[in-house]
């Protein structure tokens, strides 16, 4: 068999995984009355909780879950190291984000790979630590303070072995590029220019960028890979970059956040569409909200 044909049959079989696994992913129930109710209330609840708790932790030392000494276990059942001046720590603690993606992780049984861009701490790279079919996950960061945090959340799970954390952001491009963060919020890091304008007190940090063919190294090359997206932004440019890759062939789901004020729409539904994929499901309500998208099938 020469190079051309091996190549062409590892694509098709990628392929063939990638959407084989795809179809766990209509496992979870979500109901759209069900979805509509969590959105409109129960969701509301769960942050004002989490903001309220955040200031009684940050007043009390954070005595309540033990002080700073160990990682604490959170709604999602995973342990993470307390950061409560963090409010994106404090959403993560008290299950802000819903069951959704946790439960989309979790309905993965086959050997698949977990791709975290954008991990931030952690949260959902430890979800998938839990699922005994994830052989391996490869979490990104670009901001070396919660990059930090997130090797520790990694390291402090047993995950060292079948996780690795790398201190970038994925991009068109590699090299260095201006992020914006928020104080008191770490999960609104952006490389766009909506944080700074909204945000007078918006710091800025350079941080270092690589293309998708970088991260290709670091995957299985055997394993479905199932993809979250969080880059405030940068969707469009990440989703370009990832199913545009060698990778592209083995995705078997993206689950990307979406903004109508900064996300790029068009280009995100033409990037699919080049790559033969779907938004098969969209979580919120509003202009804010996540996609899932599968490979048609």
């Amino acid at each position: 068999m020469d190079a051309t044909l091996r190549m062409a049959t590892g694509r098709t079989a990628g392929r063939t995984e990638a959407i084989a696994a795809a179809r766990a992913f209509a496992r979870p129930l979500h109901r759209p009355a069900a979805m509509a109710r969590d959105f409109l209330f129960w969701r509301h609840l769960r942050v004002l909780r989490a903001r309220a708790m955040r200031h009684v932790h940050r007043a009390t030392g954070g005595a309540l879950c033990g002080g700073k000494a160990a990682p604490v276990r959170s709604v999602y059942g995973v342990a993470m190291w307390p950061n409560w001046s963090d409010k994106t720590y404090a959403y993560c603690h008290y299950g802000t984000y819903g069951s959704y993606l946790a439960d989309l992780i979790g309905a993965l049984d086959v050997p698949f790979a977990f791709l975290d861009v954008g991990a931030n701490q952690g949260l959902f790279s430890l979800i998938a630590g839990r699922n005994p079919a994830c052989e391996a996950i490869l979490a990104l960061d670009p901001v070396p303070a919660t990059h930090a945090r997130l090797e520790a959340n990694l390291a402090a799970a047993g995950l060292a072995g079948r996780a690795i954390a790398l201190n970038v952001g994925l991009s068109e491009r590699s090299g260095s590029a201006t992020i914006t963060l928020g104080r008191a919020h770490s999960g609104l890091a952006t490389l766009g220019p909506h944080l700074a304008a909204r945000s007078g007190d918006a710091a800025r940090i350079d941080v270092a960028l690589v293309t998708a063919a970088r991260i290709v190294p670091h995957l299985p090359r055997h394993l479905p890979i199932f993809a979250k997206i969080d880059v405030e932004g940068h969707e469009a440019v990440v989703i370009d970059q990832l199913l545009g890759s060698a990778l592209g062939e083995r995705v078997c789901g993206l689950f990307y956040e979406h903004d109508d004020r900064w996300s790029d729409a068009a280009r995100i539904e033409r990037a699919l569409a080049r790559a033969g994929f779907a938004q098969r499901r969209r979580y919120g309500r509003g202009r804010h909200y996540d996609v899932l998208a599968t490979p048609t099938y």
